[in-house]
């Protein structure tokens, strides 16, 4: 699932050509060009998305990465990760289970967007003692 506001309509594009490389099954949940809307109503989109299939991950994508990170975690069972660069995404995963990915437009470039999906992607959850910690979450992980 892939997710932005007007602000984040280009990398979102950008996100969605490189999951259809990946041959991943992408659902897209994105504004007209040139229309503004309101971040929290595609976070909620992609959120209720995720819940219907929970080994499924999502992206999306603001004009900083906060707004949609703040939105899609305050949904059970969502676990979004507003990351910056590669290290951040693959610890997001490794220790945090996190299932959607939340990236700024004005705050990365394509290149380091592109770094960071590989890594958000390509890496699993870890288990182990990260399992308690997420169980202390508000919400039981999805």
């Amino acid at each position: 699932m892939v997710g932005c506001d007007h602000a984040g309509l280009d990398l979102a594009h950008f996100v969605y050509t490189f999951l259809q490389q990946k041959q991943a099954q992408i659902t897209m949940f994105a504004p007209p060009k040139g229309q503004r809307v309101d971040y929290p109503d595609f976070a909620h989109q992609v959120s209720d998305a995720l819940k219907q299939d929970c080994q499924a991950k999502g992206v999306l994508v603001c004009g900083s990465g906060i707004g949609m990170s703040m939105a899609c975690n305050r949904v059970t069972g969502m676990r979004a990760a507003l990351c910056t660069d590669a290290y951040m995404a693959r610890m997001a995963r490794l220790h945090n289970d996190a299932n959607v990915l939340c990236l700024g437009q004005n705050v990365v470039g394509f290149g380091v967007a592109l770094s960071i999906l590989e890594a958000f992607f390509s890496t699993e959850f870890e288990g182990g003692r990260h399992v308690l910690r997420l169980a202390k979450l508000e919400g039981q992980p999805c």
